[in-house]
């Protein structure tokens, strides 16, 4: 039942998962080991390393439910109520999932700045072990940096200009050493 709903939930949000997401026919990033140690920087999942944008249409099983991507789950955690965290759930997109996370006439969890990171972690470790693609892609980094580029954002990117935490960026990081080290 749980496959046949991620099959439904990658047929809502326009993709097949094990195709990738990119438009115009473009499917992965080409799996190429990074021996130079290049920082790999990404954002729109429509670039090279896209996959690694938590808008990336890749399904993942968290606590016994299916989330049509790593930002659904995310937002959707922005709430204590469960009834809440469906309807972040169930967005047709991860864009609408931004958006109803993002919804300030919804009282968010008052413990979202300590338990954010822990959240996000969770989702991507999800993402990166439950998909045999996205894993060999981070593997292909090598020991490279991994940066979230965007001016948008300071916290979870470089803010553009490298002066953001770039939080995403150093928890892939993180998540890659667990797995060469095997501890994922």
């Amino acid at each position: 039942m749980e496959f046949l709903i991620a099959g439904v939930i990658s047929l809502i949000i326009g993709s097949c998962a094990s195709t990738g997401d990119l438009p115009g026919g473009k499917t992965w990033t080409p799996i190429v080991l990074n021996k130079e140690n290049i920082p790999v920087k990404f954002y729109s999942r429509k670039n090279p390393y896209g996959e690694f944008s938590n808008f990336a249409l890749f399904p993942i099983k968290v606590d016994g439910k299916l989330w049509g991507t790593s930002e659904h789950y995310y937002q959707a955690h922005k709430y204590d109520e469960v009834k809440l965290q469906e309807y972040v759930r169930q967005a047709g997109s991860p864009e609408e999932a931004a958006k109803r996370g993002r919804n300030k006439e919804y009282p968010k969890r008052k413990n979202w700045k300590q338990v954010k990171d822990q959240i996000m972690y969770k989702a991507l470790v999800a993402k990166y072990t439950q998909h045999k693609n996205l894993k060999e892609l981070l593997l292909s980094t090598g020991s490279a940096p991994i940066i979230e580029h965007t001016k948008r954002d300071k916290y979870w990117g470089d803010a553009g200009d490298g002066s953001g935490l770039n939080k995403l960026g150093k928890m892939l990081v993180d998540i890659r050493e667990k797995i060469k080290a095997r501890k994922l």
